[in-house]
């Protein structure tokens, strides 16, 4: 870690006095060169739009190095904009939800654990590149306690028809907290490829992930901690429930995505034939050395009885294969009309079956060692892209014995380059996740054998982007949500026991989101908004989030050494509403819903300074300075407090050969 910081001190100003001067975003030299005493044109060179990110629709953006307040946004974990989301204390925990508008659903049933998935970048979540010559990224930050994190990125065309990228995620996390150590890996492989007569497309990808993380059950005694007491300022000497607990999530997916059109040449009327390939297998486990938990001078069995006296090992696993197969009509005039039908297969398994005695009862209650669905589906997709307007409208619908479609409508309409409205309706009847049917545990109250309903979900949402604001309104219905609920009895809370098992809601949920973001900018300075009002209707409280969600970022912004370094310094202010927040559970991965105690109603104070040298941005943050001095009641969920005030340094660094 030294060696790090004394490189990067070392490098940076020599990098400041010795880059030639850069134009554009990504930095490529002037035409000539002003030092030579004789002006001499130099070589072509290539433009901003030859180094292209592109989705697995086809969307392209470009490669971008300038600093912004939105790049401020993005410079964490997940390297995205992660308002809505509340992080645990340590890097590479999960994430609380307070935005569920965040939440994507797909009609297929999942492997489930969702809240060990926010890293895991799913297939549509891929971008590849094509690049004029070899670009590689690094970005470093530094971690709570002992440790780092690094993302590594390197992509090149080996002909401006053939791009590989290949891309290396790693953390290794102490934490502040007993047993909250966080270590993962991921490995990402790219490519794309295309003939010369532009007949043949191809995107493929293969990633790899394993991620760690010491569970310790958040802390037992949640007064000791608001309490203020300075022998609770090291955090170490908070009482947690579990020492030795670990959850792994791993998996692999291999994955490609090609289209060939049927005739020749490319003319008005064009046929293509198109192909999907997804693989993937997952594997989830919870493990914990010791079964008991010491609450005090007392002994827990925090999530109740056990099969075992300790060395508790639940292993998950699950595969999945899908093929989609289309043919797709594409007209200059009328737009894309494709048909296509798919195929899928996913197992989840377990290596034994389980029979269980029912209290009160002569029966026997059977767990199932596996569930295996083949799911079929037939649909039609329909693209058009004519002057100012875009529309894609998709319908899809099981011709197997599962019952699940999916209808998704979406029109653009762009006034100009600025302004953008867009309008989307979603329908569908989505079968669970897998682990809400079907879970082992050495855990006696964690096995179940469940036949769950369908969701059916309705969502209409509309953007707006203009130079004044952003904003975007959703409403969506939920019938038979499903959830985890804690169904701890009242001598199982007495005993400091958690019992969580999944449960679904008869009745109706509308949930009602309205996002607002604004910057105001007067000389120097800007002040960057966003606002977030949520509403949910429903008979009982099921679907919880806060009321009021803002960030309020003000800044100055200053170009020195004749535009050599840029600046940006400020204060960021996050703030949530008091609610009745989820919880973690780590047996199962999820969070459960909980009307017991409410988090929020705390402000959130970050102090920054960011630079940019050339294609290098640095970054010096104190994160929640204000910690020491606004109260401890600052939570992530109910039993596992925010991290303190701490300051972090990293850098995101750009080269191109």
């Amino acid at each position: 870690m030294r060696n790090f910081f004394f490189l990067c001190f070392l490098v940076l100003p020599i990098s400041l006095f010795s880059q030639q001067k850069i134009t554009n975003l990504l930095g490529f030299d002037s035409e000539y060169n002003s030092t030579d005493s004789i002006k001499k044109k130099k070589e072509k060179v290539a433009t901003i739009d030859m180094y292209r990110v592109i989705t697995l629709e086809r969307d392209t953006t470009y490669i971008d190095t300038s600093l912004t307040i939105k790049k401020l946004y993005s410079y964490n974990y997940l390297r995205k904009d992660i308002f809505g989301l509340m992080p645990f204390s340590n890097e590479g925990q999960t994430y609380n939800t307070l935005q569920y508008s965040l939440n994507k659903f797909s009609p297929l049933p999942e492997f489930g654990f969702k809240a060990k998935h926010f890293s895991f970048l799913e297939a549509n979540q891929i971008r590849y590149s094509s690049v004029a010559t070899p670009v590689t990224e690094l970005y470093f930050k530094t971690v709570m306690k002992q440790g780092q994190n690094v993302d590594a990125f390197f992509t090149l065309n080996l002909t401006p028809r053939l791009n590989f990228s290949i891309a290396y995620k790693g953390l290794h996390s102490e934490g502040r907290y007993v047993n909250q150590m966080a270590s993962t890996g991921s490995f990402r492989f790219t490519t794309s490829y295309n003939t010369k007569n532009k007949r043949y497309f191809a995107n493929a990808h293969f990633v790899s992930y394993d991620i760690m993380n010491e569970e310790n059950g958040g802390i037992t005694t949640t007064e000791d901690f608001e309490s203020g007491d300075p022998d609770f300022i090291n955090r170490d000497r908070l009482e947690v429930y579990l020492t030795d607990a670990k959850s792994f999530l791993k998996g692999k997916r291999v994955f490609l995505d090609h289209l060939f059109r049927i005739n020749p040449t490319e003319g008005n009327n064009n046929l293509y034939v198109n192909h999907q390939f997804n693989y993937e297998n997952k594997y989830f486990e919870y493990n914990q050395a010791t079964v008991t938990s010491t609450v005090g001078s007392s002994y827990v069995y925090r999530f109740g009885e056990s099969y075992k006296t300790s060395g508790i090992n639940d292993q998950t696993h699950y595969n999945k294969t899908y093929n989609k197969v289309g043919l797709t009509y594409e007209n200059t005039i009328l737009g894309k009309f494709q048909f296509f039908a798919d195929d899928f297969f996913h197992n989840y398994y377990y290596n034994q079956i389980l029979i269980l005695d029912i209290p009160g009862s002569i029966n026997k209650k059977t767990i199932p060692s596996s569930i295996s669905q083949r799911i079929n589906s037939v649909g039609g997709q329909y693209d058009y892209r004519k002057n100012k307007w875009t529309g894609k409208f998709g319908l899809s619908r099981s011709i197997s014995n599962q019952s699940l479609s999916d209808l998704d409508a979406k029109i653009q309409y762009d006034w100009n380059d600025e302004t953008q409205f867009s309008f989307q309706y979603q329908n569908m009847n989505k079968l669970p996740n897998t682990n809400y049917n079907l879970y082992q545990s050495s855990y006696v109250n964690y096995n179940w054998s469940n036949d769950l309903k369908n969701e059916k979900i309705n969502s209409i949402i509309v953007n707006a982007t203009t130079p004044w604001i952003e904003a975007s309104v959703q409403y969506s219905t939920f019938n038979d949500h499903l959830y985890f609920a804690d169904i701890s009895t009242p001598e199982q809370i007495a005993l400091s026991q958690q019992i969580v098992n999944p449960a679904q809601y008869s009745g109706v949920i509308n949930y009602l989101s309205v996002k607002a973001s604004k910057e105001f900018t007067f000389w120097k300075l800007a002040l960057d908004n966003t606002i977030l009002y949520q509403k949910v209707d429903q008979s009982e409280a099921i679907l919880n989030v806060p009321e009021f969600l803002t960030r309020n970022t003000l800044y100055f912004s200053q170009e020195m050494f004749h535009k050599s370094l840029f600046f940006q310094t400020g204060l960021t202010f996050n703030y949530f509403t008091n609610y009745y927040a989820n919880q973690y559970n780590p047996v199962v991965g999820e969070f459960f819903v909980q009307n017991k105690k409410e988090i929020g109603n705390f402000a959130n104070l970050d102090f920054f300074f960011n630079a940019r040298i050339q294609r290098t941005r640095v970054y010096l943050i104190a994160e929640h300075f204000n910690s020491s001095f606004s109260g401890n009641n600052f939570y992530s969920d109910p039993n596992n407090p925010y991290h303190d005030f701490m300051i972090r340094f990293g850098v995101v660094w750009n080269f191109f050969q």
